[in-house]
Formats: C-alpha cells, sequence, structure tokens
C-alpha cells in the first residue's frame, strides 16, 4: 500500500494496522480503505504492518512480537498515533496503548471521527454525538490513563463522594448526556416524519440516492438540480472524499410532463459501517427506506465496486429497504478502460457530469415511477372545469381543445385519474 504525499503542517501522522484473519474476504482492500478514511480525517498514513492469524489475539489484537514490530515502525516513522483496521475491544485498546506508548484507534472510532468533522445539521450532530458517546462508554478505562485517578475530594458539594472514581464520573455524565440527546433527537424525528407525511399526502412519488460513499450521489442530486430547479443554492456539497456529506437533502424535481419526484440525496455506506451509526442514522435513512424507488449509485470505475454493491445490499437490508425496486446506476463511466456492458431495464451507465446521461437517467426514472399511467381521452362538459383544471395539474396534456360541447384533453394521467373520469373519456 503507498503512501500519498502530504503538506507536513496540515496532517497529523498516523500508523496503520491490520490483522487477517480470512474472515474478510478483501483485507487488502480493506486496508486501502483504510488509508482512504485517514486521509478523509486529515490524516497522514506514513506506515503500515499487517498480520495474518487464525484468530485475533484478545489481549492485544496482534500477537505479541508484532506488537513490539509495530511499536518500533511507529517511533522510527515519528507517528503519532496507531490505526487498528479491526474493532478493537476495550480490553485490546487499553493493553495496545500501554505496549505501543501511543494513542490507538480503531476503524470504528476513525469513521465516527470523520462524521463528527462532516456533521452540519442539528440533527447530523446529535446522531454523531449519541453513536461516539455510545462506542466511547466501554472504552473509557482505555481512552486516558488520567479517567482512572481518584475524583479530588476537599469536601466541596462539586466532589460529592470524594472516593468515586473519574471513571465513574464521567460514566455517569455520558449516561445524562446519551438521555438528553435521545429527547432531543426524538423532537427532531418527529419534525422530520411531519415533512415526510406531508410529501407523502401530495401523491407526488420519492425517489433515493444510496450506495458507497464516494460514489457519486451528490453529483448526480446537482445534475438533477441544474436540469430542472436551476438555483446553485439548492446543490448540495460535491467533493471527492468519503463521506463529505451526512445530511439527507431532498430536492423537488418537476418537469412540464408533470411526472414530478421528490429526489433525495442520503449518506453513504461503507465497508464495516459501525452498527451504532447504522442505527443512530435510521430516522435520517428513513427516506431510503420509505421511497418509491431506489438509484443505487455505483463508481463502475473502482475495481471493487461489486463488493461496494454488496455492502449496500446488506445495509439497505438491515434498514428493511431490500425490497425496494431499484435502479443501478453505473457512474464514472468515463473514468473506466474497458467496454461498457449493454443497458437494461433497471440499470444505466453514465457520467453523472454529462447533462444528457442526467436528461436519460430522468426519463429512466420517470418510466419506473409512471408505469402505471396511461393516455386517456376526454371531454368534459364546461360545466366541469374543476375536474379539467385537476388533470392539467396532475397529468401530461398532450393535447387541448375547446369545442362545441366543451373541453377536449388528450392526457396521460394516472390509471386512478383514468377510472375516476371514466365517464368523460370521449368516444367519436
Amino acid at each position: 500500500m503507498q503512501m500519498q504525499e502530504f503538506e507536513e503542517f496540515e496532517y497529523k501522522k498516523v500508523f496503520l494496522v491490520g490483522v487477517d484473519t480470512g474472515e474478510d474476504d478483501d483485507f487488502e482492500q480493506s486496508m486501502e480503505e483504510l488509508e482512504n478514511l485517514a486521509e478523509a480525517c486529515y490524516m497522514k498514513p506514513v506506515g503500515c504492518i499487517t498480520q495474518t492469524l487464525p484468530y485475533v489475539n484478545k489481549a492485544l489484537c496482534l500477537g505479541s512480537g508484532k506488537v513490539y514490530e509495530v511499536k518500533e515502525a511507529a517511533q522510527e516513522a515519528e507517528a503519532e498515533m496507531v490505526i487498528f483496521d479491526n474493532t478493537l475491544s476495550p480490553i485490546q485498546m487499553r493493553n495496545l496503548q500501554k505496549e505501543l506508548d501511543l494513542p490507538v484507534m480503531d476503524r470504528t472510532g476513525l469513521i465516527l471521527d470523520i462524521f463528527s468533522l462532516r456533521a452540519k445539521t442539528k440533527e447530523a450532530k446529535l446522531q454523531v454525538e449519541t453513536a461516539k458517546l455510545k462506542y466511547m462508554l466501554p472504552r473509557l478505562v482505555g481512552m486516558h490513563e488520567a479517567l482512572s485517578r481518584q475524583g479530588g475530594g476537599s469536601g466541596s458539594m462539586s466532589n460529592k463522594g470524594a472516593g468515586e472514581k473519574k471513571l465513574e464520573l464521567d460514566r455517569r455524565k455520558i449516561e445524562h448526556r446519551l438521555t438528553f440527546l435521545r429527547k432531543e433527537l426524538e423532537e427532531v424525528s418527529k419534525e422530520r416524519q411531519t415533512q415526510r407525511k406531508k410529501r407523502e399526502s401530495s401523491r407526488v412519488k420519492k425517489v433515493a440516492l444510496v450506495g458507497y460513499t464516494n460514489a457519486g450521489k451528490s453529483t448526480i442530486m446537482n445534475g438533477m438540480v441544474s436540469m430542472y430547479i436551476g438555483e446553485e443554492n439548492k446543490k448540495v456539497l460535491e467533493k471527492n472524499m468519503l463521506f463529505a456529506t451526512l445530511e439527507t437533502t431532498v430536492r423537488y424535481i418537476a418537469g412540464k410532463d408533470h411526472k414530478d419526484f421528490f429526489l433525495s440525496d442520503t449518506v453513504g455506506f461503507i465497508h464495516k459501517l459501525p452498527h451504532d451509526l447504522i442505527k443512530a442514522f435510521r430516522a435520517t435513512l428513513e427516506e431510503a427506506a420509505t421511497a418509491d424507488l431506489l438509484l443505487h449509485v455505483v463508481d463502475f470505475s473502482d475495481p471493487n465496486y461489486k463488493q461496494h454493491m454488496q455492502v449496500t445490499k446488506d445495509t439497505l437490508r438491515k434498514l428493511d429497504a431490500g425490497d425496494i425496486p431499484t435502479i443501478c446506476v453505473y457512474n464514472k463511466v468515463d473514468l473506466y478502460g474497458g467496454d461498457v456492458p449493454a443497458e437494461k431495464e433497471d440499470s444505466i451507465y453514465l457520467s453523472a457530469r454529462e447533462s444528457k446521461d442526467i436528461l436519460q437517467l430522468a426519463e429512466k426514472i420517470k418510466k419506473h415511477l409512471y408505469g402505471d399511467y396511461v393516455t386517456r381521452e376526454f371531454l368534459f362538459p364546461y360545466d366541469k372545469g374543476s375536474y379539467v383544471s385537476a388533470l392539467i395539474q396532475n397529468a401530461e396534456v398532450i393535447e387541448q381543445n375547446y369545442v362545441e360541447k366543451g373541453v377536449h384533453l388528450v392526457v396521460n394521467c394516472h390509471q386512478n385519474d383514468a377510472v375516476k373520469y371514466k365517464e368523460y373519456i370521449y368516444e367519436e
């Protein structure tokens, strides 16, 4: 694994470590991803050591001899922290920090730190803090040596119970904070549910962008915004970085054909995404679980795209969204060197930066969403103007004429509307 060049003054130097027990189908990919995660957290990987073991050492994760090797290499590289690709137990973290004489972090902690940096909205901040505190709670012993010292006891009210360890005080503070955060998230969740109910009552279809992080979901969202909304302030952050955005953004995509839909951009998934993060972001990710159609965005130029697709599918199943109709959007074909396969009904190959490709995707979305639309010819008497207005608002008007007996309409409308106004179907 090659370490990239960085500006020295901007990045903390870190040393990467991984244990391959054979359980991970693509260990090398996981380690490369760990490097990318470190970079996304403004860290500079300065070295890497891996070890193959039949099982993880319960006390140190690594073998004892390998721990010494890591310590020597990390010191030589002037690393300020050691990051493990494996999830470390509280005991492993405590023992490793003692043996390595350096701060130790695991993949879960790293992802949580990235989420903390990216969280902008109140909801995202609450969700990330909740997940981070749950992660910290069992690991307080190993996080800082000072946490195991006795709290000072001069008899003041602020130190009630002078013999109580600082560890217990911190644990109590975290539990109180978690209780507060749960109440705050419940309030925010109620607001989101209200917004969702309003969208559902409008009968407008819902489409959700899902996929591996950095696959191009935000680029597709911005392409749709440019084409159908045209307002720069409606665009979302777009950056070639893991977890560039965490917030779920919903935009109303309206066309002249009245085949409108809500498009939501959700947080990206990743290999070994911490369980508590999935739980914490469950309310946000319900945009995907309640969608009429999912756009599974895939970075087709990534050699590991098939594994990334499986990670997304597994995560969607955890969110009870595995059975929703899906279009696979194979993005970044402009960066792919080989021949692009033929498209199928449930797939499309494109470059999200090409307007013609975004238009093609929009048409494919409408075909899926509005497959139950039919073309009908109506003749409404002039005293049924409200019916005419309703159809003009909710259907695609192909032809409209004013004749002696009323308003003659040829429309592409929902089957329910065709049945509702069947007595006014025009027959020559």
